[in-house]
């Protein structure tokens, strides 16, 4: 099973807009902090607040968000990301793969430390695609 599920970002507002968007559509809020993340320690206090990862989920809605961006300074149009999610490692790669022929910029799917694969590609069109596999 594959799912496209809308990911935002923000600037250090995460926890305020994803609670507004709870009031909007109900459903079970989670958030989890840089704090929260093993790799996180030697962060400034101020920055240890901020969203690593917030998922908002009511019936078949997703919608998820964090306070972090990459290297350059958020821009109105780098806000959003198409996060395309499955069980199925096989099918994960392989849109990875078809997505690599037109890209811009890339993160390479690798596992990360919680042992989730993951990457993202920026295509050549300015969207921003994020890929994740649980198992």
């Amino acid at each position: 099973m594959s799912q496209l599920i809308t990911y935002l970002t923000f600037n250090g507002n995460c926890r305020e807009a994803m609670l507004f968007y709870q009031s909007c559509l109900g459903g079970e809020l989670y958030f989890q902090t840089l704090e929260e993340s093993p790799k996180t320690k030697n962060l400034p206090n101020n920055y240890k607040k901020y969203i690593l990862q917030a998922i908002l989920k009511k019936e078949n809605i997703v919608l998820m968000g964090t306070d972090l961006f990459d290297e350059d300074r958020l821009l109105q149009g780098n806000t959003i990301a198409i996060l395309l999610k499955s069980s199925d490692e096989t099918k994960i790669r392989k849109y990875y793969s078809s997505f690599s022929k037109k890209k811009t910029v890339s993160l390479p799917l690798k596992r990360n430390h919680w042992g989730i694969l993951f990457g993202s590609i920026t295509d050549t069109y300015g969207i921003r695609w994020l890929f994740s596999c649980n198992n």
